[in-house]
């Protein structure tokens, strides 16, 4: 609360400024009284300058972050953000805040909005002519520098400290896991370098939120997912600390991987956009490299670029032709230089972006328009070792000494020996699999939870009116692995491999049918195709269909079996090719039988057949 009011005693005015902040639940009430005495003469003069005070008491008190506060060694608690960024929205017409659903603790899950005419009404924020750059904080609360430094970002945009160019509107998740935030502690980033306190990886179901961005088990990621599919955004920004090996470079940038991204965009950002982003941050006093992804070896001899499936952020805004950066400052230097790093990539990312706003949504539209049509898309990439760019690494001298405590040879990293030298950089990636685009999927309506992510990620979903039978394509699942232990909650299946049959299915009313030619193409591709790598299916969305429910009796089966190799002479050729093919199996009475029943019409259908169809062009 901010007061300012005049009384007359005796011919003195009095001028007070009274500036009341609540601070946070560990720190008590703040009230400052400051007293203006004036004759009246002086009137005018002492009242301009209680109204100095006035300006600069809701800068300099209201709005000042418990970062600031600490001297750089304090990030803000959950409560401490929300309430900043309600004060903020209280007295400046150009923020917003907004409701995204409740988080998995129940808490609900808000984001906040700025530009400069506070208009927030989506049709004219997707009118074509502003830049739409989203900035989600806290995905890991262990890594906060996102969360401190949007704070002041928007602060000062707000108060006038800093001009946001009037062609962006910014939207910010400031705490995207609260479940993670509110589990506090000082110990379980235990290679980093500050804050004093800070939040855990998990959120409150333990589920790295950056890990489920295709399978959204999160009810945050239900949550972005549908504020991400509403505000379209152009650019997506996504801050985090990086782990791995020492180095002399505060920030290191993770772009969405160029080749994956594709068309006029991909090349775009890794060609203009980019590079102008490298240049204002080394003005600025940072030397940018690509997210440093070794964490077995030293950087000294190169590495490979990081390539994000859709589970990651960034590779999950590429399957949206959206720009991404992931912003990683290095976990080994202070929290306050990080804090400060991240503020300014975030403004030099907003300055670039700004200045090139419609070169870049020239290039999203150009995409979007393309991927109505195009034929083939990429299921699986691998490297192209054959290609390298060349960039400029500032590390330390590393070697081995002995381990105090193994006493066997251990990595260290002498600070006092910096290089700079030129290393290699892998960063292109070809298609691997592929796969044709369907004119439709076929959804049954008892596969809820699949239809709950496509509505969350904006997919337009239409549902039969009537029963009828449709030849279709399914795909048989012929093999598949599965990893030994859980991974974010799932057994999660890979190198899987189809056959796709044409079959008559029968589709009941209510059932769904997903027509691809809409902006979410390559997003329906790649989470409804059985062998995409962050399908659906791997994340165990229909392992019931995995699991054969009907078998056979030897003794009953073996008089229908016999009847039916007599009746079927293709049945009964290809059970002899498989006995002169295969020694062991043409020994195993119990094999032959198997087989016979899997290929009669006694063998269920459903068993292992991708339960997603797909209507052909």
């Amino acid at each position: 609360m901010r007061l300012c009011n005049v009384t007359n005693h005796g011919g003195r005015y009095n001028y007070r400024l009274i500036a009341s902040r609540h601070a946070g639940k560990d720190q008590s009430n703040i009230t400052t009284v400051v007293i203006f005495t004036a004759m009246k003469k002086q009137v005018l003069f002492a009242a301009l300058l209680a109204q100095a005070f006035c300006t600069r008491a809701a800068t300099d008190t209201t709005f000042i972050t418990p970062f600031e506060r600490s001297h750089g060694v304090q990030t803000t608690t959950f409560n401490e953000a929300m309430r900043f960024y309600k004060q903020l929205k209280d007295n400046f017409e150009t923020i917003t805040m907004g409701d995204m659903g409740p988080a998995d603790n129940g808490y609900p899950l808000r984001y906040v909005g700025y530009t400069n005419d506070g208009n927030f009404d989506r049709d004219k924020i997707h009118d074509g002519s502003k830049l739409v750059i989203l900035i989600n904080n806290g995905i890991h609360p262990g890594e906060p520098d996102g969360i401190d430094a949007t704070m002041m970002l928007l602060r000062d945009a707000a108060t006038g400290k800093i001009k946001i160019p009037d062609n962006v509107v910014l939207i910010t998740v400031p705490v995207y896991n609260i479940g993670g935030a509110l589990n506090r502690g000082s110990y379980s980033r235990a290679n980093q370098d500050g804050p004093e306190s800070y939040g855990f990886r998990g959120n409150a179901r333990n589920l790295d939120l950056n890990r489920d961005f295709t399978k959204c088990d999160a009810a945050e990621t239900l949550g972005l997912e549908d504020l991400f599919s509403k505000m379209n955004p152009d650019i997506f920004v996504d801050n985090h600390v990086s782990d791995g090996a020492d180095y002399q470079h505060i920030m290191t940038l993770l772009e969405t991987q160029h080749n994956k991204l594709g068309g006029e965009t991909g090349a775009y950002m890794h060609n203009t956009l980019t590079p102008a982003i490298y240049k204002e941050m080394k003005a600025s006093g940072y030397d940018l490299v690509p997210y440093v992804n070794d964490f077995k070896n030293t950087p000294e001899n190169g590495w490979k670029a990081f390539f994000e499936p859709p589970r990651f952020g960034s590779g999950y805004a590429a399957l949206f032709q959206t720009i991404a950066y992931v912003p990683e400052t290095h976990m080994l230097k202070p929290f306050k230089d990080r804090v400060q790093a991240t503020y300014q990539l975030m403004l030099t990312i907003i300055k670039t972006g700004s200045e090139r706003a419609a070169d870049i949504k020239q290039a999203r539209k150009n995409d979007k328009k393309n991927l109505l049509t195009q034929k083939v898309f990429p299921l699986t990439w691998t490297l192209d070792t054959t290609q390298t760019d060349t960039i400029e690494f500032k590390g330390y001298k590393s070697g081995y000494k002995t381990s105090k405590v193994s006493g066997q040879p251990r990595l260290w990293y002498d600070r006092s020996k910096p290089y700079t030298k030129k290393v290699p950089f892998w960063n292109t990636f070809l298609p691997e699999a592929t796969v044709k685009a369907p004119k439709a999927y076929i959804i049954p309506k008892t596969w809820t939870p699949v239809i709950v992510c496509l509505r969350a990620n904006g997919v337009r979903i239409q549902r039969f009116s009537y029963d009828s039978t449709i030849m279709l394509t399914a795909y048989h699942i012929d093999s598949f692995n599965t990893s030994k232990g859980p991974y974010e909650r799932h057994y999660l299946h890979s190198n899987i491999h189809v056959t796709p049959q044409k079959v008559p299915i029968h589709v009941t009313q209510g059932d769904y049918i997903v027509w691809t030619n809409q902006p979410a193409r390559r997003y329906l591709i790649e989470t409804l195709e059985p062998a995409a790598p962050d399908g659906f299916l791997a994340w165990n969305f229909f392992d019931g269909i995995l699991q054969q429910k009907e078998y056979f009796s030897d003794y009953v089966f073996e008089d229908l079996a016999a009847e039916l190799l007599k009746k079927d002479k293709s049945l009964k050729e290809k059970l002899e090719e498989k006995r002169k093919s295969d020694p062991e199996f043409a020994k195993n009475g119990r094999a032959q039988l198997e087989f016979v029943y899997r290929n009669s019409p006694y063998m269920e259908q459903e068993y292992m057949r991708h339960p997603i169809y797909r209507m052909e062009e």
